[in-house]
Formats: structure tokens, C-alpha cells, sequence
């Protein structure tokens, strides 16, 4: 009994592992403060007003889909890739943060300055799908996008948030403000937003 039980944890720690990458040294939360990520009102405004990131789909769209991401993070790769088909129905607004490593950084702030971020993006997560690494850095990064990420990366922990991708964003049905740590299919996402799957 007690292997099964073991087993079974494992298992359930491996599939908690799937959804999302999380900070490799967060500290224990104090269970009597709960974070501001439990409120996604509070959540939506900060990151509307205090990330920076940049715009992909739907430009005109009332209710943009705000998207922290470490760009050495696997899962946000398959968020970018399940949030393609929803492109016509909803703006996503890509915030890049720094909790994986010393890559996370450079490459976010090189996705920032990109001409084209979107095909930057689109590149990069290609790359780590396919276990590559993700996009080369110049040796030279603009100062102030390279302070954009470390404000994001701050922004990110304000929030209580320990896995990215971290999704909030308003629902188009109910207009609700909804919220989630982790990665999701497309049928997921688009339910999540309140929009009609493709």
C-alpha cells in the first residue's frame, strides 16, 4: 500500500510538472497572506498598467489576453503554439520574465527589441519545442529592454505566481477576469477567454 501510495504521488507530481515551469528556488508562501494571484482582478490591472510585452492576433480586440513567459520555459512554447488558431479572435500580449536561468533574460529582452517580435517569437519557440535552446542573443541588448524584463520579472513575483505561463486575462462571455499558471491546449484556452474554439 504504502509503494502504491508513493507511486501515485509521484504521478501526480510529474503531471503538476506538465502544465508549467516554476521559479527553481521559490520560497515557501506563508499560509496566512494569500497572494495577489488568488485576486486576478488585482492581477489583471497590475499587469495591464506594468507589463511590458509585445501585441500578437487580434489588434482591435477590447480585452487583451496578458501572457508572462520565461523564454527558456518548454510550456509557454506550447501555449504559443495552442493560442495560433485563436489569433483572428483574441490580442495576446506577450510579457517576457526571467525565473529559469541566465538565458531567460537576454532572450526575453531580444524578443523585445526584435522588428518583427511575433516572428522572433515564433522562431524561438520552434526552437525550444524542438529542444534547441531558443534564439541566439546578440552581445549587445537594449539597456531599457533588458530593464522591461527585470520590471516584468518583479511584476511576476508581486503577483504570488510560482509557474509561467501565467495567463489573465478578461472572458469575452462574462467579462469576468479569469486567470491560470500554467500551459493549456487550444479548446482549454479558448474556453478560458470565453471564445469559440476554431
Amino acid at each position: 500500500m504504502k509503494s502504491a501510495l508513493s507511486a501515485f504521488t509521484v504521478a501526480i507530481a510529474l503531471a503538476c510538472g506538465l502544465i508549467g515551469c516554476s521559479k527553481p528556488d521559490a520560497p515557501a508562501k506563508p499560509a496566512a497572506a494569500p497572494p495577489l494571484a488568488a485576486k486576478p482582478v488585482q492581477s489583471y490591472e497590475a499587469v495591464a498598467a506594468q507589463g511590458k510585452g509585445f501585441s500578437v492576433g487580434a489588434m482591435m480586440s477590447a480585452h487583451p489576453v496578458y501572457v508572462l513567459f520565461d523564454p527558456q520555459c518548454p510550456h509557454c512554447g506550447q501555449l504559443w503554439e495552442a493560442a495560433l488558431p485563436l489569433h483572428s479572435k483574441a490580442k495576446f500580449v506577450w510579457i517576457p520574465v526571467s525565473i529559469m536561468n541566465s538565458k531567460s533574460a537576454r532572450q526575453g529582452a531580444a524578443l523585445l527589441s526584435a522588428g518583427n517580435p511575433a516572428e522572433a517569437m515564433a522562431a524561438h519557440e520552434k526552437s525550444i519545442l524542438a529542444g534547441t535552446g531558443g534564439m541566439a542573443t546578440p552581445a549587445s541588448l537594449p539597456p531599457d529592454m533588458e530593464r522591461a524584463v527585470q520590471n516584468n520579472t518583479a511584476l511576476f513575483s508581486s503577483l504570488g505566481v510560482d509557474s509561467v505561463p501565467y495567463i489573465v486575462a478578461r472572458n469575452a462571455n462574462t467579462g469576468g477576469v479569469v486567470s491560470n499558471a500554467g500551459s493549456l491546449n487550444t479548446a482549454e484556452l479558448a474556453a478560458l477567454l470565453g471564445i469559440a474554439p476554431p
